[in-house]
């Protein structure tokens, strides 16, 4: 498993009983998690003295019980990138910071290349890989099909001392802003995507990523510069597993440019156990 032990700004303290502990820079929260089947005792005082606990709904959804005043939003950072994080609907907070092993993964490319390089990041959310790219030097186009998600990228790319750097954000269907860019010819040397497991486009299409993956794949080859350098895949779709995606890689981008393909789960430390909390797949084609 890949993960980051880099992380000042956020703990996993503990989890248990299908719940995370989490310290988000000075705040605690209880956050719901499917993966975390065990009942281990719940020791840390801090169990019953959280900030916030979001509590599911049976009918879906569900809602933040805060316990303590915290902020509408708040900064964390992770080594020279800095992000605001709030309490969201649907227990998220702008941040899944087991990417983290993914930005330096990114950034360490981009710094090695010894050339410009141009970024793709689809399904781009708040921005994590984008500031990260951009810090590193790359230039990036930014693309999500949520307004507010660009916007509050945008913020994220100005509290990292990025916002000046070569960057063009995109607010556009993924699937239909790659189709127009192999229309216009512009490539990329490094494609980044952390696609939805369920989402409709803007038609009321449906997408879903186990029926979906394998052609966008396919689609976004067509940017790829002559000499790429990455091709990285997240999934947070329980159906999919790394070696699947490893597959889709290694069957469409690699027959073109050599190179390697590799993946595994990412996680997250946990303080209280030692042990590494699976929270994702990723699958990344390199040269």
């Amino acid at each position: 498993m890949r993960y980051t032990t880099d992380w000042k700004d956020y703990e996993l303290i503990d989890c248990s009983g299908g719940e995370r502990l989490e310290r988000w820079g000075d705040i605690t929260l209880i956050r719901p998690d499917p993966q975390v089947i065990w009942n281990t005792p719940k020791k840390n005082s801090l169990w019953k003295k959280a900030d916030a606990v979001y509590h599911r709904s049976n009918s879906g959804g569900g809602s933040w019980e805060v316990k303590n005043k915290i902020p509408d939003f708040w900064s964390i950072g992770y080594k020279d990138l800095s992000f605001n994080v709030k309490t969201m609907g649907f227990k998220h907070t702008g941040i899944f910071p087991e990417q983290a092993v993914n930005w330096d993964y990114t950034a360490q490319l981009i710094k090695n290349a010894g050339r410009p390089v141009k970024v793709l990041n689809l399904f781009a959310y708040t921005g994590g890989a984008t500031v990260a790219a951009l810090n590193a030097g790359a230039d990036v186009v930014h693309v999500d099909a949520s307004k507010g998600m660009v916007l509050w990228a945008k913020e994220n790319a100005a509290l990292s001392g990025v916002a000046d750097k070569k960057v063009r954000w995109i607010v556009d269907d993924c699937i239909k802003f790659v189709q127009r860019e192999i229309r216009r010819g512009n490539k990329y040397d490094i494609i980044i995507m952390d696609p939805p497991s369920y989402g409709r486009g803007p038609g009321g299409e449906v997408w879903k990523l186990e029926n979906e993956v394998y052609n966008f794949v396919e689609l976004c080859s067509q940017v790829l510069s002559d000499n790429p350098i990455m091709v990285l895949i997240n999934s947070y779709t329980t159906g999919l597993s790394p070696a699947v995606m490893q597959y889709i890689l290694g069957s469409v981008i690699k027959p073109k440019y050599n190179g390697i393909v590799e993946s595994d789960e990412i996680g997250l430390p946990v303080t209280s156990t030692g042990m590494i909390l699976p929270c994702g797949a990723s699958a990344i084609w390199h040269k």
